[in-house]
Parts: structure tokens; sequence; C-alpha cells
């Protein structure tokens, strides 16, 4: 027991007791008095949780690293930074989960040089940051003014995502006719609808369709 004991790291043994295990050949009760064939022993004990390593063991694993570039505790205390960040942490993992994703075809691009790498990881995240503030600004909209834009589901839906909206606008083509007239080809009424509601600068891209 002392050995098993030296092995635990978080964990300790109590109540330890060897209990005699007698075996008998042949089928049925022993006669009373009978001695028996083989003798095993079994060793019964309760485990119990070292609390001051366990507590210490809690606290390591509770601990993680939340970095930003303001200082001023006044201005963003560690509570505020925390508070802020944990409901946002399942956008932040679902974005790199994107980044990562077959359809982004990040995996066909190799590069050798760590600074191209970095800078590569830098675009991507540059990328990802217009991506989401663009998902932001497109369910806001809609949400402000009422309104719904297709799912992939065959419904509407007020929170799309930037993907599917970009999946729903492929297919769009820019018609050339003589004296350089463009016609944009293919917009349908949800097109226009969400054009409409995001501004003029995005009504002016597609003006020719209307």
């Amino acid at each position: 027991m002392a050995l098993l004991q030296k092995t635990l790291k978080v964990t300790t043994v109590q109540d330890a007791r060897i209990v005699e295990i007698e075996h008998f050949k042949g089928k049925g009760r022993p006669p009373k008095g009978s001695l028996p064939d083989a003798v095993t022993y079994r060793i019964d004990a309760s485990i119990a949780s070292v609390l001051e390593t366990r507590y210490r063991k809690v606290q390591q694993k509770s601990c993680f690293i939340l970095a930003s570039n303001q200082l001023d505790e006044a201005q963003l205390s560690h509570e505020d930074m925390l508070e802020h960040y944990t409901p946002g942490q399942q956008k932040v993992e679902r974005g790199f989960r994107f980044l990562k994703d077959p359809w982004f075809m990040a995996n066909t691009l190799f590069l050798k040089s760590p600074k191209r790498i970095m800078a590569l990881m830098m675009i991507m995240t540059l990328c990802l940051l217009v991506y989401s503030a663009l998902e932001y600004r497109i369910r806001q909209t809609l949400q402000q003014h009422q309104k719904t834009f297709p799912s992939q589901l065959g419904t509407t839906t007020a929170k799309p995502t930037a993907r599917w909206v970009f999946q729903f606008f492929a297919g769009i083509h820019v018609l050339l006719i003589e004296n350089w007239q463009e016609v944009i080809l293919n917009c349908n009424e949800y097109h226009h609808q969400l054009l409409s509601l995001l501004g003029e600068r995005y009504v002016r891209l597609y003006a020719n369709s209307w």
C-alpha cells in the first residue's frame, strides 16, 4: 500500500484492508471445516482527493490569458474585459473555424518563410474582421427594419451568416453591351431589398440591375 500511495498525485488511499478469499474445487457448498484448495487476496480501500492538491489543480485549470492593448484599468478593468470577452468567445471561435474550413481554401497555399506565414495570418485575420463587421451590419439592418432574408432551409431569417449571403449573391453577372454599357443580371427582389437596406453605397454597385 505504501508503494501504491507513492504513485498517487491527487488522491490518497483511506481505510485500506486486505480481504482473504477462499477457493474450493468442485461444485456446491464445501463441507464445514474443509480447507480451501487455494486462497487469493484482495485489497479493499476508499479513494479520497487531497483537498489542497485538488484546489491547486482547479485553480491552475481555471486560468487563461486575455490580451488587450488597453492597459488603463480605469478604462477597462479585468472584470469588464472578461465580461465583454465571454459572450463573444463563441463568435470568435466560429470565425476562426471558418478560416480553417475547406471552402475558404487556405490549405491550397504553401509558404516556407515564417514571415510570409505570419503575413498571411495577418491578412486572413483582417479579412475575418471585415467578414464579421459585414455580418453584424447585415443582421443589425434587418432587425432595425424588421425584415428577413432567405435561409438555406427554404425559410427566412433575420440573422443570416455573411457566408450564406455571399453564396446567395453568387451567380450575379455583369453584361457588357456596345458603348460599354453595363447591365447587372440575375438580381432578384431579395438582393434588391438587402442592398436598399444597407444603403446607397451598396445600391450603386448594382445600380444597373433595377
